[in-house]
């Protein structure tokens, strides 16, 4: 034997060594925040990113003082970096996780969260910017079997349809006193009156607004649909923030916005027909957040699929 061994072997561990004071079976233990990179697939290949992992095995042995924490971390550190991110390799991550804790343990979990860049082209301009998306990659493995689940936020700006059916009236009015009944219409008056501060009376209010999507995936699938569960939402919602921006961007925007007016429950709607449209999705549970610039407040609005045993719809699943 070693003298690295004799050590190692002297060393106390009270985890095997001593029983639990009050003995039960344990849902989950583990840890969270764990510092770890990770590895994306990219256009150009792989990606290298940071990310905070959470890892837990559930504890089956009442007597049991704990787990081995420090073999959860290291199967961490050696398996994340060591190619990208998918549901083949977190299935074999969980089946370490559960091996490691042979006779403590049958279910395994881990949490995967990063930003997630996408290099995004401007409206009308020649000009592109960075977008950076919160992304979760999220598994779990049973005895029932393996599940993955992947949330993405995405920001984007809501027009209040109630402000701007409001704001038209206003500039109605101040069209009529501008031009009475009876009165002359000229073009080119009535052009340069549009131009001008009052041609502009009122405007409706919009808000930078947040969707938190939240899907299980079908199973089958050889890699993570980050970049499509992203392109779909802003497609549905029709006016994501913009990163880039010209004035020929910003007023391209404006008429965006103009004519995509949409209250909370406008976008969970557009959101939940999306999401329940493409196959790929078992399940869902989307959150639509406007942060009210009215009020002080935010409105809110949530949407599932309505799976038996699925989510359940709660404000914060």
């Amino acid at each position: 034997m070693s003298s690295i061994e004799r050590t190692l072997k002297s060393l106390p561990d009270v985890a095997t060594e001593s029983e639990a004071e009050a003995a039960s079976a344990l849902a989950w233990v583990g840890m969270e925040r764990v510092e770890a990179p990770v590895l994306l697939s990219g256009s150009e290949g792989p990606i290298l990113c940071p990310a905070r992992v959470a890892a837990a095995v559930n504890l089956l042995a009442p007597q049991a003082r704990g787990i081995h924490m420090s073999r959860l971390y290291l199967l961490v550190d050696e398996w994340l970096g060591r190619e990208p991110l998918s549901p083949s390799l977190l299935r074999r991550v969980l089946r370490a996780f559960v091996e490691s804790h042979r006779g403590l343990s049958d279910r395994a979990r881990i949490s995967v969260a990063f930003d997630y860049l996408v290099r995004r082209k401007a409206l009308v301009s020649e000009y592109a910017g960075w977008r950076v998306y919160p992304v979760t990659v999220s598994a779990t493995l049973e005895p029932q079997g393996f599940q993955v689940e992947l949330s993405v936020a995405v920001d984007y700006s809501s027009t209040c349809p109630c402000s701007a059916a409001l704001a038209r009236q206003v500039v109605q009015r101040r069209f009529e006193q501008a031009f009475p009944l009876g009165s002359a219409l000229d073009r080119d008056r009535i052009i340069e009156w549009l131009g001008k501060p009052e041609g502009i009376s009122a405007t409706p209010h919009a808000q930078r607004s947040r969707a938190d999507l939240r899907v299980r995936l079908r199973p089958g699938f050889g890699e993570l649909p980050i970049l499509d569960l992203i392109d779909l939402a802003e497609r549905a919602l029709g006016t994501p923030v913009q990163a880039a921006v010209k004035r020929e961007d910003e007023q391209a925007f404006a008429v965006l916005n103009g004519q995509n007016p949409m209250f909370c429950e406008d976008a969970a709607r557009r959101l939940a027909q999306a999401l329940d449209d493409d196959d790929r999705f078992l399940d869902f549970w989307l959150r639509a957040s406007h942060f009210e610039s009215l009020h002080p407040h935010d409105a809110v609005a949530v949407a599932v699929k309505g799976v038996p045993g699925g989510y359940r719809g709660g404000l914060h699943e």
